[in-house]
């Protein structure tokens, strides 16, 4: 390793913790040792300290044995000529400067509140660009996509690209490969971030690209996502370094882009990363540690020009992209997913209020359909001038002998992201809600509407095509021809809502797997019945009974329930022997239908948590959207990371939004009757279906009895409201025997 490499990084680790030393003393003399010190809404409190020392920290004072560690882990400066390993020096001194930035950055929340915002996409127009550490929500939505794979891991960008052309050019080819790029740093005055802006590429977590901040100390923000991961969907405890090192290596595939001059505090950010297993590739001649070790490959690569920095990237960290071409003529991928068309760069505009839009998907007979035909009978764009609306009706047909009925709604699902994945087109809703922008970018590109039918033929093809043979797209822009379709669609879209509701697990002998998230938290085994959607809110029974059909071996698998054990709280012997199995023996059983007995394994997905309020006699829940306090004592952020590891957590358990109102929802333990809190916008969310399933209770107005933030967060305040209510749950049994 070069003597140069380690001088620089151990320098500027000795730089940093001395500034943050500045930095700590003068909030301590100005705010007190009492002074709260947090990453907004997040529960890791400073998250790469709490994963790597296990050291909570909450205020100022808990942040001082930590500067006296960053001390403490700072080598001796290197002297003489002697030839001994620098490594091992080197990762100390790179963990003391992340250390001592992540207390800083902490600092800052507190001296500028309002410096990041911590927001899904930031208002550029406003001059409000950086958005810090990614909150609880965020991390969480975003977290899932390193699950599935969907986002194959980030780069981390520092610095600055010569220009604002080559920023854009490297920010399309990692949002091509599917790849989030985190942001940090300046370089001779701006940063990647503003040069994005300047090219007119949107930022934001939407699109995969994320300001985090910028200064170097941002790069904590990108580090703490990382180790939060490992926490939350790994369920490593805080403190167990090796691990939450070694998981960071093995399944966050992430490196570090230096763009320009690399100084010494930028060199100590870049050892630090090398004990995540994270390398550094430059476009600077910095001298450069090419020998095996930390890393999978080289640890630091330089001189590497700006048309091969990518490719070089990826190839360094040995990660391996798949990405299949569409035959459209914008950019296309899960990145674009999120991209934005607003009012005033929309070319046309179908549905949305605007005009009549549907889409429907059905099988057809094999003689019915010629694959690969894309017809669009109407109007297309290059019939109509710019800021026109159109009628639009978007007619798939697959034919295939494993084609089912059952399998069309799923199909049908996929409009939507297929849609948003090509660059400036912008897609909202689904069935005969459905709303299109095509941008005048899109357009000035060659886009029509018939690629809207070359993109479904093509990705329905590649995601599905184990279940049919043949796909064609008809696209009506003719409003009489579009309102057809929306008559045929809406009788059809009645009898896929009647026979999915009419299904019960009594009279289903065949549940499924979903062990999506063992990547994320091993222990964790969720099954899906029909009245017990996955805890995510993304899968239902239908839908894994299509996964499975499409791939035998993927992680929906059959499972014949066989005895059953309890009716009352759902247990069934065939279920629990898979369970067993799958979570290599951490878990023996569990039951489907209870809060306060065995409940099901929880990882770090789900959409709601549900805790017992013994006070109440009753149970409250949470969605991840609500960001307060609750009556447990918890926040969501917190009760998440608690039960998130895939353990069976009596009182507490994890599910979908959807699940609150199948019939079988904590049945064990009373049901929906026993629910006395949930946040507002989860109660309007689903107020209508809430408000059936009472009905049926026999308690059709049990939704105003129910408590949230306005009556109060604590047992003690909402118990009289419940009493004034006549809430049901005061009347049955102790929930608690």
């Amino acid at each position: 390793m070069s003597r140069l490499v380690a001088f620089a990084a151990i320098q500027g680790a000795y730089n940093i913790v001395s500034k943050a030393e500045g930095k700590f003393e003068e909030a301590m003399e100005k705010y007190g040792p009492e002074q709260k010190l947090q990453f907004p809404n997040t529960a890791y409190y400073l998250p790469i300290i709490y994963s790597i020392l296990g050291h909570k920290v909450e205020t100022l004072a808990d942040a001082a044995p930590v500067m006296e560690k960053c001390r403490e882990l700072l080598p001796k400066h290197l002297e003489g000529r002697l030839h001994t390993p620098y490594l091992g020096r080197l990762l100390d001194a790179g963990m003391a400067a992340l250390f001592a930035e992540e207390i800083v950055e902490a600092i800052r929340y507190v001296e500028d509140p309002d410096f990041y915002q911590p927001v899904e996409d930031p208002d550029v127009d406003a001059g409000k660009i950086w958005v810090g550490a990614a909150d609880d929500v965020i991390m969480r939505k975003r977290g899932i996509e390193f699950v599935d794979g969907s986002a194959p891991g980030f780069a981390a960008i520092v610095g600055a690209a010569p220009s604002p052309e080559i920023a854009a050019e490297i920010a399309l080819e990692y949002q091509k490969k599917n790849l989030y790029v985190f942001m940090c740093a300046n370089q001779s005055g701006t940063t990647f971030t503003e040069q994005l802006i300047e090219a007119g590429v949107q930022i934001g977590w939407s699109t995969r690209l994320v300001p985090f901040g910028p200064d170097i100390s941002a790069a904590v923000f990108a580090l703490g996502f990382a180790n939060r991961a490992a926490m939350s969907f790994g369920g490593i405890e805080p403190g167990d370094y090796e691990k939450i090192l070694l998981y960071n290596k093995n399944r966050i595939f992430a490196f570090i882009n230096a763009l320009g001059e690399v100084n010494a505090e930028w060199a100590a950010n870049a050892a630090g990363a090398i004990n995540w297993g994270f390398p550094t590739i430059a476009d600077t001649d910095i001298p450069e540690v090419l020998p095996y070790g930390v890393c999978t490959y080289e640890h630091v690569v330089a001189n590497v020009p700006h048309d091969q920095i990518v490719a070089k990237s990826i190839e360094v960290r040995g990660l391996k992209v798949t990405v299949t071409e569409v035959p459209v003529p914008v950019p296309y991928g899960p990145a674009f997913e999120g991209e934005r068309v607003r009012k005033g760069d929309v070319y046309l505009e179908c549905g949305g209020g605007k005009t009549p839009c549907v889409e429907l998907v059905t099988i057809a007979e094999m003689d019915e359909v010629e694959d690969g035909k894309v017809e669009v009978i109407g109007p297309d764009v290059g019939d109509v001038s710019e800021g026109s609306t159109l009628p639009l009706g978007v007619y798939v047909q697959v034919a295939g002998r494993k084609m089912q009925e059952d399998y069309e709604p799923i199909l049908e699902r996929q409009i939507h992201h297929l849609v948003n994945y090509a660059s400036g087109i912008m897609h909202i809703g689904q069935r005969d809600i459905a709303w299109y922008r095509i941008s005048k970018s899109a357009v000035e590109k060659g886009f029509t509407l018939e690629h809207i039918g070359k993109i479904l033929h093509a990705k329905l093809h590649q995601d599905f095509g184990a279940i049919f043979d043949k796909c064609q797209v008809i696209i009506y822009t003719e409003e009489d021809k579009v309102k057809e379709l929306v008559e045929k669609a809406r009788a059809i879209y009645h009898q896929r809502d009647e026979r999915i509701e009419g299904m019960t697990d009594e009279t289903t002998e065949i549940y499924y797997s979903c062990t999506l998230c063992q990547s994320f938290a091993p222990n964790h085994v969720c099954v899906i019945s029909p009245e017990r959607t996955g805890l995510c809110g993304a899968y239902n029974w239908m839908d894994c009974k299509a996964s499975y059909e499409i791939n035998p071996t993927g992680p929906n698998q059959p499972i014949e329930k066989g005895e059953t054990l309890d009716e009352k709280y759902g247990c069934w012997k065939g279920v629990n022997e898979f369970v067993e199995k799958a979570s290599r023996g951490a878990v023996k059983s569990y039951n489907f239908y209870s809060v306060v007995y065995d409940p099901m394994t929880t990882c770090g997905c789900c959409e709601c948590v549900a805790a017992v309020l013994p006070m109440c006699n009753g149970v409250m829940t949470v969605n991840r959207e609500y960001q307060g306090m609750t009556p447990c004592g918890m926040k969501f952020t917190t009760l998440a990371g608690t039960i998130g590891g895939g353990n069976v957590t009596p009182g507490f358990v994890g599910h979908s939004k959807y699940n609150i109102c199948q019939r079988k929802f904590i049945k064990g333990d009373g049901g929906i009757k026993r629910l006395v809190w949930m946040p507002k916008s989860l109660k309007e969310e689903i107020k209508e279906r809430f408000n059936k399933r009472a009905e049926e209770e026999g308690i059709p107005d049990l939704l105003d009895r129910i408590a949230d933030e306005d009556v109060g967060v604590t047992e003690d305040e909402i118990l009289p409201f419940l009493q004034e209510k006549k809430h049901p749950a005061l009347e049955m049994e102790p929930i608690l025997g």
